[in-house]
């Protein structure tokens, strides 16, 4: 299908020298009144002579016309005169009348047949009214040009602007995207649940004779980075459909109606190129809920929304469009944009489960040379977690690490350095002193010691005391196994490894450093959401206690009234303090019972930096494991370094 534009054409742009055609017939006008007024009246060429000596040329006869202006006098000779500085004969001259006057002037004059003439003076006419009026119209001057620069940006006025712009219909080249459901591995829930829309594109006919109606929109809800754009992009390439796409945010602007102008612009574009998708990004900006004052009241953008609605409902039957939308809010969500007939679904989009991480890869691998040793088995069994976006990333800092090596394919061991920049960020170089590098050795092999003998925490992949973005160090784990609950039993260990390094520290060095800081934040965290949220206290019980709402879509808390009772807080406080107590005697049992094998780990630590799962085995021997699958995880990887992101 052809690519398909807007028929509609701004006008041509208007000329840059009509704005200062105003300013031109201004100064123009001035310069006719200047000239009317008799200030610049043409004056014939002449020398200044002395008032006496203007006397004595009249007593001498010599004088014929003399024409006077206020104190000046202008005059002209019967015959030249040396009347110069130097000499020079001139018939013209000029001189200055006293100011306190000469009554005798005007009869010698007269008396030697002199002919006279009065002018008006300088200080007459229309020029002194005009000095008068002179800062009243510099003044509207001054308005004007604002006006006009405020008209240009608005759009009025002289030569368009960002309203004008923004009120055009919609401008865009509406393509066709090349990708396909192909190109977004790790979603197959959701690409089947999209899949009905897909072939309402390409054969409505056949839904319409059978009075099937599909919704007009569907609404794609997920963390960042899980591939809703892309989704949406595979919808309309499938379908070989026109591909709109425009961000909520753009419809929002400071004056009211014009969001919904430009709603209307969009789909009336869409319309006309039916069968076609319109992409909305970050809905939440523009669906918030009306009336409930979340996130605050804006006019603009709840008459956008209503706009929104009314096109959605809008649609004939013979207009295919689909309208998908993404947002990582839809609690937020105005409830009449998720009536059926409306936005279909949510269609929910996870990140992808460890299985599915080398599908993800394999995407990437067609821009990327690979080594041979590269396994993108391997690649997906050490990413658990990791979104889509975050996979691109990885296999985007790799290459990059492979390029400054200069070398002609990305080996596996840049997909390894690029695995910790992403976690943990960047190598830094620090100068540590051998003490306070021992402690954090001592640290890290606490941490590792811990989690290498409890028989249901999580299996180590590597234990590093290389400064990396924010952390001085840290031991990274990955689960054995795909968990989508998380049993206590489970959850008192991961307490336990969490303050391994605490415990380690006080066995082997009696005192405790700030290097704990981050892992007590995540420790108490747990427990507390262990006890006041899942019931796993035996003096609590199934009680919500909790004291903020988790956002989950936002990663963050968001405080709430208490609704219990000072008497329960006090309570969920000993119990959470009661199970981290727990945790540390756990950690520090553990490490008195293999003290040697710590110390043989430490030791390894500060000669190596760095260790990974083979040699963390050959310094404590075989972990203990309870029995269970031997795949990797989707839950992230515990990492217990300070100012760890993940």
């Amino acid at each position: 299908m052809a690519d398909r534009r807007d028929d509609r054409r701004p006008g041509p742009p208007t000329p840059r020298w009509r704005p200062w055609l105003s300013v031109a017939l201004l100064l123009g006008f001035l310069a006719v009144l200047y000239l009317w007024s008799g200030v610049r009246l043409e004056a014939q060429p002449g020398y200044e002579i002395p008032y006496t000596r203007f006397k004595s040329l009249i007593a001498s006869d010599k004088v014929a016309e003399v024409r006077l202006r206020g104190q000046e006098a202008q005059g002209r000779l019967r015959a030249p005169e040396a009347l110069g500085p130097k000499g020079e004969s001139s018939e013209f001259f000029r001189t200055y009348l006293p100011p306190f006057g000469d009554p005798a002037l005007l009869p010698a004059l007269e008396g030697h047949a002199v002919q006279l003439d009065v002018a008006k003076s300088g200080a007459e006419g229309l020029w002194p009214v005009f000095l008068a009026w002179l800062p009243w119209l510099l003044f509207i001057v001054f308005m004007f040009w604002l006006m006009q620069r405020g008209l240009r940006n608005l759009g009025g006025g002289l030569g368009g602007g960002e309203l004008k712009q923004f009120l055009e219909p919609f401008q865009k080249t509406a393509k066709i995207p090349q990708v396909t459901f192909a190109d977004v591995a790790g979603q197959e829930n959701a690409k089947r649940e999209v899949q009905e829309l897909v072939d309402y594109l390409r054969e409505p006919a056949k839904f319409k004779k059978l009075g099937a109606e599909i919704p007009r929109g569907v609404l794609l809800v997920g963390p960042p980075g899980t591939g809703k754009t892309m989704l949406a992009k595979a919808l309309a390439g499938e379908a070989g459909v026109p591909f709109y796409s425009i961000s909520g945010s753009e419809f929002i602007e400071v004056f009211v109606g014009v969001g919904a102008a430009r709603v209307r612009n969009l789909f009336s574009a869409a319309k006309r190129d039916a069968p076609a998708i319109i992409f909305v990004d970050e809905l939440d900006s523009i669906g918030r809920t009306r009336g409930t004052g979340l996130g605050g009241g804006h006019d603009e953008r709840e008459q956008t929304l209503n706009q929104i609605l009314k096109e959605l409902d809008g649609f004939e039957e013979h207009e295919a469009v689909i309208v998908p939308a993404a947002t990582n809010r839809p609690d937020a969500l105005d409830p009449a944009l998720l009536r059926p007939g409306r936005f279909h679904g949510p269609v929910h989009l996870d990140r992808p489960a460890p299985r599915a991480h080398q599908a993800v890869v394999a995407v990437q691998r067609g821009r990327v040379p690979l080594d041979a040793d590269v396994k993108l088995a391997g690649i997906a069994a050490v990413t658990p977690g990791f979104s889509g976006a975050d996979l691109k990333n990885l296999v985007n800092e790799a290459a990059i690490l492979a390029a400054r090596e200069g070398c002609a394919s990305v080996a596996m061991r840049h997909f390894d350095e690029a695995r910790d920049k992403v976690i943990l960020g960047s190598t830094r170089k620090l100068l540590i002193e051998p003490e306070e590098r021992h402690r954090l050795a001592v640290h890290e092999a606490g941490h590792a010691v811990v989690a290498h003998f409890l028989p249901k925490a999580d299996p180590l992949y590597k234990v590093s005391i290389i400064p990396r973005g924010r952390a001085l160090g840290g031991t990274q784990q990955l689960q054995e196994r795909e968990r989508y609950t998380l049993p206590e039993d489970y959850l008192k260990d991961r307490l336990a490894v969490m303050l391994g390094g605490r415990a380690a520290e006080r066995a082997l060095l009696g005192t405790v450093s700030w290097g704990a800081d981050d892992d007590i934040r995540q420790v108490t965290a747990l427990a507390r959401a262990m006890v006041a949220r899942w019931g796993m206290a035996a003096e609590i019980g199934p009680v919500d206690l909790r004291d903020a709402e988790e956002h989950p879509f936002l990663g963050r808390e968001i405080a709430q009234p208490r609704r219990f009772s000072e008497t329960s807080a006090e309570a969920v406080d000993n119990a959470v303090r009661a199970l981290l107590h727990e945790a540390e005697e756990r950690a520090a049992e553990v490490i008195r019972g293999h003290r040697d094998r710590l110390d043989a780990l430490v030791a390894a630590l500060e000669k190596e930096e760095a260790l990974e799962r083979g040699r963390i085995e050959a310094c404590l021997g075989p972990p203990a494991r309870a029995e269970s699958g031997a795949s990797a995880g989707q839950v992230p990887a515990v990492c217990t370094a300070p100012g760890c992101r993940r």
